[in-house]
This record gives structure tokens, C-alpha cells and sequence, in this order.
């Protein structure tokens, strides 16, 4: 009994349709009534009686339908356990279930926290990702023991596996837990499973694969190479770095930009299923993250670059948003995507998403004091190299630092796939269809954030001299007040 009245709490929203049901009853039952009852019928009469009757019927109906449909939202909204804020909404539950598992196909290659916040975005559209990761190299772990080098190369996986996982949260606490047992103090519990988890099976592949299925993850994890790389950097004064955490601190000191970067041995092999999963993806994105650290190194390893150019779906590049001290200091879009068409070759790259660069000037200012600054666009120079450019708002604020926004990328690349099947005529295939109410569903989600973020802001009476700049005229009064407190500042350190 107590389950019963459930069925009338205001959070199940299905009161109101058995109140339209009653209506729709009353009216039909009313129509026929006056039918039954009356002895000589007038046109108006009939009319009247006509309306009710079908007033009532398509109440009841409409009543039918709506019932149905949120009993099957609530039956979904029970089990389902990936996107908890779209609960509620019919679109999105169905799509959770159905289409999940029937998603396109997405290789994401990167590494670091760019990668993953990729991946985060994309799980909510499809379980059908592959993660190509770039692992640790020995170079920055030389003089430690064979199993701490082991426990290095797995932190890339590690975090990756996060990121697809249902809740990230409760995953975090668990794959991050040190140990306080004696045995095993200082080590990680997610070091020591993926270990295990090896073990038993025999090979690293399958091992990965097993802990997708024991840890509910949505699609699975791949590194580009089981062998140990080095990933080493030549300088344009000649110098070369074999350690890639040495990179950044080296070019800052020697003032020179890193001509190319390349893997130490060259004769090493590509990891099983990523050729496989690039041929098969409809959709192949590389980055965002460090352009010469994580992004292009994956790009290096025999094989995977001719496959990626070969392959059949889109190649999309997600720009950085902000350049990176001490590997990509002063690079404009074009310097980011030439770094990779030199490494990787002509035909890497078919789409470049990018940021629209309206950002809060106080963020700026804080990554200009670590030596970062916004990517310049110069998107002529991206035309020429054949590049199709996509303008997003991908940036948002996460503790004070600017950050790429999962949504916005997942939405800008799961919209070329459904672009692609609407050019094919597709319109009312389940995938198509599914996946454009899921974007509208996430667009209208950013529009509502992107509202939240905006800054209030007292409109200037005066126009800006500067109205030409979008920028200019979004945040000259913050540009203004910094520009003051700098000039106060300058004149007491001149006292």
C-alpha cells in the first residue's frame, strides 16, 4: 500500500494526467449521455455534443500516452546511473539505455587531464570510446626499481579509467586509496589491482578489458604502446632532453622553442585493438593537452598516424585553449596544429574545434604570471592547410583555473557525426535521431550555465572607443579597473 501512494507524489508528475483522464472521461461520457438521452438533435445540438465527444477522447488519449511515458521514465530513472542531472527527462533516459551501447565509435588520443576531460564528455553519448594514452616514459624514472617504473606507467591509465567510470568520485577515492598495511603502505589500491589484475589474466589487454567489466566503466582504455619510450626533445639551439618532466624547465632556461620532439627507441610496437579501433571509429579526436608531451607522442608510434590518416572517420583536433610555459610559449592556433602536421604528416587533421577566447581578463592575468597566455587565432593560416574550423565556447572556470568545458567539446564533436548522417539522409535513424535530442538537451544545459557565469556587469553609458572588438566591448570595464590598480600600484612603489 505504502508503494501505491507513491504513484502520487508531485515528484513522479503523473497526477496531472490522471486528472486529464478523468476530464477526457467525463466529456466522452457526457457526449454519449446527451445522445442517449436526447429525443430530437439541432445541427448546433450535434455539433456541441461532437466536440465534447472528441475533446474528451483526445484527453484521454493524450492521458494514456503521457502515463505510459513517464512510467517508463521512472522504471529507467531507477537503474540508470550515468547522467543523474538529466533525470527526469524523457530523451535522455531513453537515450542512456538504448542508444548507448549502439553509440558511434570515438578514439580519444591525449593523455593527461585533457584527454580526460574528453572522455568525460563523450560517455554521456556513447559507450563505444577508446582511450589511446600516452604512458609515463622510464626517462623520468631512471634509478628506481623495476616494479616503481612499472606502478609510473600505469598512472596515465589510472586516470583515464576515472573518467569514463559512472561516478567519478567514488572511483577517484577508490583507484587513488594509499594503502596503510605494512606490506603494501605508500602504494596505491588502483596500482595494485591493475597489477592483479594482470596477473591473472596473463596480458595487459585483457587485464584492462576485465577491470571495464568488474568496474562498470563506460568504454575502455588503451596505451599506444606496452613498451618503455623515453620522450625526448630537440631544442632549435641543439639541445636535446631525454626526460619528458624536464622539457618545460629546460626550454625556459635555454630561451629556445623545441623544434621536434620523438620516442627513444624508435623500433617499439602499437598496442593490440589501437590500430583496429582508429579503422573502425567514426570520429578520431586528438587532444587537448601538452602539445609535445602527451598529444603528439602518441602520434609517434609506428603505425598509429597512417591509420589515423587512412582512416574513414573525422579527424578533430580540440585546441588548447591557453599556450603551455616552457613547450608552447607564444604558439598561435597555426603553431599548435603545424607541431602536428610536421610530426604526424599532411591529413591528421580534418576539423579544429577552438575557444572564442571571452574570458574573465582576471584568469588571464593570473596564467600571464605563470608565463601562459591565450592561444591567438589566427584561423587564415588553419584555411590554408585545408582545415575546417569550429568556434566553440569550450572554456570554463573549475577553482579559480580556466579549463575545458566535456560538454561543449562532446557536443561540437557528436554534432559532425550527426551533420554526417543528416548529408546520408539518415534523419530518421535511431542513432541520428537519439543523438540530436541528447545535443539539444546539452545545449540548452551550457546556455543555461553559460547565463549563471556571466558576470553582472553595470551597462556603460558611453560606448568604448574599441565597440569594433567583441572582446573589448564584453569586458572593458574589468580591462579598466586592472589597468588603475596596476598605475596605483607602479606609482607607491615609485614613493
Amino acid at each position: 500500500m505504502k508503494g501505491f501512494f507513491k504513484w502520487f507524489k508531485s515528484s513522479t508528475k503523473i497526477k496531472r494526467w490522471m486528472l486529464l483522464m478523468i476530464v477526457g472521461i467525463i466529456l466522452v461520457c457526457y457526449g454519449m449521455a446527451k445522445v442517449i438521452v436526447t429525443n430530437e438533435l439541432t445541427f448546433s445540438e450535434l455539433a456541441k455534443i461532437i466536440l465534447t465527444f472528441v475533446f474528451g477522447f483526445t484527453f484521454t488519449i493524450i492521458s494514456i500516452i503521457c502515463i505510459q511515458k513517464r512510467t517508463l521514465e521512472m522504471l529507467v530513472e531507477e537503474s540508470d546511473t550515468r547522467n543523474l542531472e538529466d533525470k527526469g527527462k524523457m530523451n535522455s533516459l531513453i537515450f542512456n539505455k538504448k542508444v548507448y551501447n549502439q553509440g558511434p565509435k570515438v578514439v580519444v588520443i591525449g593523455g593527461g587531464a585533457g584527454l580526460n576531460t574528453v572522455l568525460r564528455g563523450l560517455k554521456n553519448y556513447t559507450d563505444n570510446i577508446t582511450a589511446v594514452v600516452t604512458l609515463s616514459d622510464y626517462g623520468a624514472t631512471q634509478g628506481k626499481t623495476e616494479e616503481e617504473m612499472n606502478l609510473a606507467a600505469l598512472e596515465d591509465i589510472e586516470q583515464s579509467i576515472i573518467a569514463l567510470s559512472a561516478n567519478e568520485d567514488e572511483m577517484s577515492k577508490l583507484i587513488n586509496l594509499k594503502m596503510t598495511d605494512n606490506t603494501y603502505r605508500g602504494k596505491k589500491f588502483g596500482d595494485i589491482y591493475l597489477t592483479a589484475m594482470k596477473e591473472a589474466v596473463g596480458d595487459f589487454t585483457t587485464s584492462v578489458k576485465e577491470v571495464q567489466k568488474i568496474l562498470n566503466m563506460t568504454g575502455k582504455v588503451l596505451p599506444a604502446t606496452y613498451d618503455r619510450i623515453k620522450i625526448c626533445a630537440e631544442l632549435e639551439d641543439g639541445t636535446v632532453v631525454e626526460c619528458k618532466d624536464n622539457i618545460p624547465e629546460i626550454v625556459s632556461q635555454k630561451l629556445s622553442k623545441i623544434t621536434r620532439v620523438y620516442i627513444s627507441p624508435t623500433n617499439i610496437r602499437v598496442a593490440p585493438g589501437v590500430i583496429d579501433a582508429i579503422k573502425e571509429a567514426d570520429s578520431i579526436v586528438i587532444g587537448p593537452g601538452s602539445l609535445y608531451t602527451n598529444v603528439i607522442p602518441n602520434l609517434l608510434v609506428p603505425g598509429v598516424s597512417k591509420a589515423i590518416r587512412e582512416a574513414k572517420g573525422f579527424k578533430v583536433y580540440v585546441s588548447n585553449i591557453m599556450t603551455e610555459n616552457g613547450q608552447t610559449d607564444n604558439y598561435t592556433l597555426y603553431d599548435h596544429i603545424k607541431a602536428i602536421i610536421d610530426h604526424a604528416g599532411k591529413g591528421i587533421i580534418d576539423y579544429c574545434v577552438y575557444d572564442t577566447g571571452e574570458i574573465v581578463p582576471e584568469y588571464i592575468r593570473s596564467y600571464n604570471k605563470e608565463g601562459s597566455d591565450l592561444v591567438e587565432q589566427d584561423i587564415s593560416k588553419v584555411k590554408d592547410e585545408g582545415i575546417k574550423l569550429i568556434q566553440r565556447n569550450l572554456s570554463t572556470i573549475e577553482n579559480g583555473r580556466i579549463r575545458h568545458n566535456p560538454d561543449a567539446i562532446a557536443t561540437s564533436i557528436i554534432q559532425l557525426i550527426c551533420d554526417e548522417l543528416k548529408f546520408r539522409d539518415m534523419q530518421n535513424d535511431t542513432q541520428y535521431i537519439m543523438l540530436d535530442s541528447k545535443i539539444k538537451d546539452t545545449k540548452k544545459k551550457l546556455k543555461q550555465e553559460n547565463k549563471k557565469n556571466k558576470p553582472d556587469k553595470k551597462k556603460s553609458k558611453k560606448k568604448s572607443k574599441h565597440s569594433g572588438s567583441k572582446f573589448l566591448d564584453k569586458y572593458n570595464e574589468r580591462i579598466t579597473s586592472i589597468r588603475e590598480s596596476e598605475n596605483k600600484r607602479n606609482e607607491k612603489m615609485k614613493k
